[in-house]
This record gives structure tokens, sequence and C-alpha cells, in this order.
């Protein structure tokens, strides 16, 4: 094995290099604190590996995503999103009888209990989907006690049917319509969205464009590797926390605007442009311009420094759809304007600023009629497989142990308490 030597206070300290299958690099510092009582500073984690993982390879220079080694163009195209999550879970494509299983289990846990319905009367009319979403998958654990040491797939198969109920059902609330219950003959996306736009007494047409476009977008936010609300999932998991909780955690790490929430936030910087004249050559130069506190929503990507791989899968999809559905949409000619620009100028080529898929799924959901708020919701259903991929490669690791970060600590030194009497204003 090799190592690497780390030279502090006049001491030398050899530690372990870990190399995995695409040739990445790690220096294992496991017992850099016990041995020099020094650790490691990493605000944001941009260079600290928490864990090894078998489920997803990214290369963000090369624009390389890959499930458990398939590519995601090919996954995007061949696959469809029960498919791709049986991939995730277990590491393999699964056979025709393990598919036709799968897929007859998750139609078979699709319901949610009927008193589970009486929590979505209580939230308010105004109650944001992701807040109810969170609740409500939390809630499921008091239905299914017990479960904090229960690693069947049971649970999982539970989570992934009913959690796009639970999402349809908080729609549904938010604009006074009543649920509509999941049918047995359809399939995973078209179940969702007949469950999301089909109303009482009327028959609603299932559009197979909008399905194959609901299955890529689910596809491509399925995994993203040790993202915010992954790791936050992982993190829960170490507790022992059972598996409702620890995705109820992770859906709260996912509504936030610098995660799940980007994409509401590209459709409603191209609403704002719109509604100022569509002028999205003024909103350039205000990007470009450090001092104007505006920055194009949807450019650049932590991970990525090239085109995002799913954005390209996205912009064709993006085309198809609004074809199928004779859509002229103005916000879409303002993203192609934004995405022409970002890149042919060298202010975004040189920084790589490239469009990533938030840029394009919030106009797709947009355009089948899916709410602006429900968007983050959608992204939650997506890589709900991924988290319980690492929710049960953590749990069964041998080697796991509780995350347990460490600081430096920056506050007072030892100091004497002071009766209240005794001190003085400040």
């Amino acid at each position: 094995m090799s190592t690497a030597s780390l030279n502090l206070d006049g001491k030398s300290y050899e530690l372990p290099v870990i190399r995995g299958t695409e040739h990445e690099t790690a220096v294992d510092i496991t017992k850099l604190l016990g041995q020099s009582g020094a650790i490691t500073m990493d605000p944001g984690f941009n260079s600290t590996g928490a864990c090894q993982s078998s489920i997803t390879f990214i290369d963000g220079d090369k624009g390389i995503l890959r499930y458990r080694g398939y590519p995601i163009e090919q996954l995007a195209e061949r696959s469809d999103f029960v498919e791709t999550s049986w991939l995730l879970l277990y590491g393999q494509l699964p056979t025709a009888e393990q598919l036709k299983a799968f897929r007859g289990q998750l139609t078979y846990h699709s319901m949610i209990h009927e008193d589970m319905k009486k929590f979505f009367e209580g939230f308010p009319p105004n109650a944001h989907p992701m807040a109810i979403l969170s609740a409500m998958v939390a809630s499921l654990s008091t239905y299914y006690p017990g479960t904090e040491d229960d690693n069947s797939d049971v649970n999982i198969v539970r989570l992934i049917a009913k959690v796009r109920t639970i999402a349809a059902y908080a729609y549904k609330k938010s604009i006074g319509q009543p649920t509509i219950y999941p049918r047995n003959d359809l399939p995973y996306c078209a179940n969702f969205l007949n469950m999301m736009f089909a109303v009482p007494a009327e028959e609603y047409k299932i559009n197979s464009v909008l399905v194959k476009a609901l299955n890529m977008l689910l596809i491509l936010h399925a995994d993203h590797e040790q993202n915010c609300s992954t790791s936050t999932v992982r993190i829960v998991a170490s507790s022992r926390a059972n598996i409702f909780a620890s995705i109820s955690a992770g859906i709260c790490a996912l509504w936030g605007p610098l995660h799940g929430g980007a994409n509401q936030a590209v459709l409603e910087m191209l609403q704002m442009i719109h509604d100022d004249g569509d002028d999205y050559k003024k909103y350039v130069m205000k990007a470009k311009d450090k001092d104007s506190g505006f920055r194009l929503m949807g450019f650049g990507h932590r991970v990525y420094k090239n085109f995002d791989p799913r954005a390209t899968i996205l912009r064709k999809m993006t085309g198809q759809v609004l074809d199928e559905l004779g859509i002229s949409d103005p916000l879409l000619n303002i993203a192609r304007n934004l995405e022409k620009i970002a890149l042919e100028d060298d202010y975004f080529v040189s920084r790589k600023l490239y469009p990533n898929v938030d840029f394009y799924s919030g106009i797709l959901y947009r355009a089948m009629g899916i709410p602006t708020n429900m968007f983050t919701v959608m992204f939650a259903i997506g890589r709900l497989p991924g988290w319980l991929s690492h929710w049960r490669e953590q749990r069964d690791e041998e080697t796991s142990r509780i995350y347990r970060p460490r600081q430096i600590y920056t506050g007072a030194t030892e100091r004497n308490y002071v009766p209240v009497e005794q001190r003085k204003s400040l």
C-alpha cells in the first residue's frame, strides 16, 4: 500500500493512500487525530471523502456521470425510472422476472393508509409541498414501527411506491381538488401523472411523450454521489435512525434553493426577465458586473467543470415535449438565448459556466403542467432511489460508525462566572 507523508511540528506521519476503481485518490486521515492531535480543515467538505461507495461515479472535468458503471446517456434513453431504481439499489440491471416482480411490488404498495389523508386536511392551503412531503414520509414510521434495525427490501419498496402518492395528494390539497387514488393498471410515471391531473368523472388522457419525459427527468435526478441531501441521509442513518426518518431528513436538506430548489430559482429568474420586457442581454450584463449582486441561475456546477451531461439530454427532450404539446413558451426563448450566450461569450466559457440540469428541468416541468412549488418535490421523487441506495450501503458497512465531524474552536478562552449584580453594563 502506498502512503503519503504529512510533516507537522517537526514530526512526520505516514498516511495510507486509497485508490478507487476509476483511479480516484484519497489520503486516509482516519488515525491522524490519534497520532498527532491534529485534524484537517475543509469547510464545505469539497476535498473530503466521507465514505467509499460503489453506486455513482462522476468526473466533473470530463462531464461523466455513471450509475453502477452505466453511462447516464444510455440509461436516460433506454431505461425507465423503475429499472434504474433497481439498478441503483442492487448494483445490476434486473432480469425480466425481477423487473416484473419489482413493478408489481410498487403497484401493491402505492396506497397510503386512509388515516393519513386526515393529515393532509390539517395543513393550511398554502403549505409548501416539501413541508408536507417531509412530514408525511417521517410519519410512515408510525404506521410501520420497529424499523430501526430493519434493512428489509419491503420498506424500500414502500417508500418508492408511496412517495409519488404523497406528492400527488399534496398537490391536490394545494389546489382544493379531491385526491385521486393510484391505479393498478398504470406504470409508475403514468400513475403519478394520473394522480396529479385527473379529476373525478372525467377521463385523463395520458400522453406517452410526457411519460417518457418524466421517466427521463427522474432518472437524471436519481443519484449524484455525495451531495448535500445524500450526505444528510447517510449522517442520519449512521445514528441508526429508521429509514423513514433518514429519508425525511434528506427531503429537508434538498429543500434549499442552493440544492433541490435550484430549478425553481431558474424559472423565477426567467419569469423576471420576461416581466422586464424579455431583455435578456440586460441581465447578462448584470451577471458580468460583480457589483450588481445578480447571478444567472442554472449556469455552472460545483462538480461539473464541463457541460453537465444531464443538461445535454434534457435540452433535446425539452424540444420534443414543447413540439408535442404545441407550446410556444416565451421563457424557453429566453432560456435558449441565454444558453447561446453562455456557450459563446468568453466571460462564461472561460469560467466554465455552462447550463446545468436545473436550467432545463424547470422548463420541462412547467410545460408538463407541474407548478413551480412542486419542482423540488419532483426532484425528491427522482432522488429517492439514490438516497435509499446510500442508506443501505452505509448501514451495511462493517466499519460504519456514527458521523461525528470535528471543529476548530474560535470562541472565548476560559473565564470565570460573574454574578449578575457584579456585571458591568456593556
